[in-house]
């Protein structure tokens, strides 16, 4: 299949589209789209004839590519609605039970799920292609999601893209300049909703996990430094506490158990104002300053551990 079949949808009736949905391989179908620019791959499914069965057929095939012990694991009803310029143009479902999954082509609006995809239809099928990624989409807000995110993210474990190995909508897989990137230009209220989400602790650990390799050695060559950090906005009431060091030119950092050390100084804000920290959208000096930051002990100490790491900068 190249991208002048996939351009055949362009005259094709919705049969004809919907058979050839149906009957398409998988992997021919994901290099066509990859293949395909944005603009031409809208012409096709602004179609009518084209749309409705380009979707249902997508969600119907998703079984083939799921992992079969991580589909076993869900449980509940997902919705997606597809929108073009804030406009809805497709609303499908699937139920997830025992390992099974079932299409819901027919899902209304008021059917009760238990997590609702809202995105764009392009944006859509750039995420099922692998060419997307649904954690950088729901960052920057392009993606959204209401309802059990848990549910959500667990989806998007589970499908592998037709003919590469790689997760269709993989929300884990966070590089740090991305991250940062996406985050250019965010509301801080769509930041306050995704950091009391379930997103919160993969967002969470991934900063922290990566920060150690972010520390410039020669900054911290001389630097000696213990600072506790306390993060608000946990939906469950609990504090995300962590602790970070900086001894002979190296970090190390340590989550909930060890609280007890002696530290320089203590550093409580809400979590998605450390995400903004973290990825060099706010200045640490503006947030203590503003009262984002609030600082316990040694405030030159809680400075200067961002002097000695290289932030994660847009590109």
């Amino acid at each position: 299949m190249t991208q002048a079949d996939l351009g055949k949808l362009g005259t094709a009736s919705a049969e004809e589209a919907t058979a050839f949905f149906a009957s398409v391989p998988a992997e021919k179908l994901v290099e066509a789209v990859r293949q395909t620019s944005d603009a031409d791959l809208l012409d096709v499914l602004a179609r009518d004839e084209v749309r409705p069965a380009a979707v249902a057929g997508i969600l119907a095939r998703l079984h083939d590519f799921a992992i079969a012990e991580r589909l076993t694991d869900l449980h509940g009803v997902v919705r997606f609605d597809l929108e073009r310029r804030g406009t809805l143009l497709e609303r499908q479902g699937l139920a997830f039970d025992n390992g099974a999954m079932r299409p819901l082509p027919d899902l209304s609006g008021t059917a009760p799920v238990d997590v609702v995809l809202k995105t764009s239809l392009l944006r859509f099928v750039r995420l099922i292609s692998g060419e997307r990624n649904a954690g950088l989409e729901y960052l920057s807000g392009k993606l959204d999601i209401e309802g059990d995110a848990m549910l959500a993210l667990a989806v998007g474990g589970i499908f592998r893209v037709p003919g590469t190995g790689q997760f269709a909508m993989d929300p884990t897989t966070l590089d740090p300049i991305d991250v940062a990137t996406a985050l250019s230009g965010v509301r801080a209220d769509h930041l306050k909703k995704v950091m009391s989400s379930g997103f919160r602790p993969i967002v969470l650990d991934e900063i922290f996990r990566r920060l150690p390799d972010f520390v410039d050695p020669r900054k911290a060559e001389k630097v000696r430094l213990t600072v506790g950090l306390r993060l608000l906005g946990n939906p469950s009431g609990e504090v995300d506490r962590y602790v970070v060091r900086i001894k002979d030119g190296a970090a190390t950092v340590t989550s909930g158990a060890d609280q007890d050390a002696e530290r320089d100084a203590t550093v409580t804000c809400e979590g998605h104002d450390y995400l903004r920290l973290a990825t060099g959208h706010l200045n640490p000096v503006t947030g203590v300053l503003k009262g984002q930051l609030k600082v316990k002990g040694d405030k030159a100490k809680a400075l200067q551990l961002s002097t000695v790491i290289d932030i994660p900068r847009a590109r």
